[in-house]
């Protein structure tokens, strides 16, 4: 085990005014097997979250029209039975909910997904539009708070901006909740359909700082050109911010290149006041501002108990001083 001890740790501030209305999320994983609903109780104590995002996936093949869902390969908490399930459990425990199915495609990633001809591509809007009213009418019938049409289609949302916007149509015919696209980091002024939606949502794992552990000084400096390009996306389309996807694993280098990072885990050093640092930044940069809606933090594992840990290399804040920054934040 690789550990790095040099790093400024983040210091507790609290300077700037509290915002009640943010979105302090947390992803959860969606388990291979059903569990109870007080194994989200650790959640509230430990992050002071208020939101869960919850995601059914789909399953596909590179450059493929099919979109696979609701099959016997699948994890229980990626189908439909097992999300209505886990809303239920969210809801019980005061939890406001969003909804995100997310399609995975094997041995790729989803911005590279892209087809030939015009009729694979209608092909392919039939199958995912199918897909994502299936999971819409489940928000719908317990009323959840927000939807995710999609996630990260880098090429897809690019090319087929009328496709997208007419599912928002089709979605608000019956869904009441608010709407949001999830945009990868180093796509998101690409996606004209922002007035569709009422959040401009990015995954926001942007790369701030090569240094195997900045402190929190230099990591808020290093955010303020992503900043200033969020503002002025805000002004452009008078819509909040949100990040529907945002962490930092328990690496050196922790606020580079995640994409990296997640290849090479096993060769980085364990750090935790480098995710602590970057949790830090993150909340100081943002929290304040009113044109920031929040987001919701990856990943929360089910099983708590043995999930992170002060050895564990990956996202979750569990069991980590990680979840102290962000529960200072997510109480305000």
């Amino acid at each position: 085990l690789i550990v790095s001890n040099a790093c400024e740790t983040a210091q507790p501030t609290n300077f700037f005014t509290p915002i009640t209305s943010k979105i302090d999320g947390i992803s959860l994983e969606s388990p291979p097997q059903p569990f109870k609903a007080d194994a989200l109780t650790p959640i509230k104590t430990g992050t002071a979250a208020d939101w869960l995002a919850l995601s059914p996936y789909a399953f596909t093949f590179p450059n493929k029209t099919d979109i696979h869902y609701d099959t016997k390969r699948q994890w229980w908490g990626e189908s439909s039975e097992g999300i209505n399930t886990i809303i239920q459990h969210a809801q019980a425990n005061g939890f406001k909910i969003m909804l995100k199915p997310q399609v995975w495609i094997m041995n790729s990633w989803v911005g590279d997904f892209t087809l030939k001809n015009e009729q694979d591509w209608l092909t392919w809007e039939k199958n995912y539009q199918d897909y994502i009213l299936n999971f819409a009418q489940i928000a719908t019938k317990h009323q959840v708070e927000l939807f995710c049409i999609g996630t990260e289609y880098r090429i897809a949302a690019k090319e087929r901006p009328k496709f997208w916007a007419q599912l928002a149509d089709t979605i608000r015919t019956f869904y009441k909740g608010e709407l949001v696209y999830a945009a990868n980091w180093d796509n998101y002024e690409h996606i004209t359909f922002w007035d569709k939606v009422d959040y401009i949502g990015i995954d926001s794992y942007f790369p701030l700082c090569q240094d195997v552990c900045p402190s929190v000084n230099k990591l808020v400096k290093s955010w303020q050109p992503t900043h200033s390009k969020l503002k002025k996306l805000h002004l452009k389309y008078q819509k909040p911010i949100l990040f529907p996807e945002f962490g930092y694993m328990s690496v050196d280098n922790t606020a580079w290149h995640h994409w990296e990072n997640e290849k090479n885990q096993q060769q980085l050093g364990l750090n935790l006041n480098a995710q602590n640092n970057a949790f830090e930044a993150f909340f100081r940069v943002f929290w304040h501002e009113p044109w920031f809606a929040g987001g919701f933090i990856w990943k929360w594992h089910v099983k708590h108990d043995t999930a992170g840990g002060l050895h564990d290399k990956d996202y979750t804040p569990q069991n980590k001083p990680s979840s102290e920054v962000i529960k200072k934040w997510y109480a305000l």
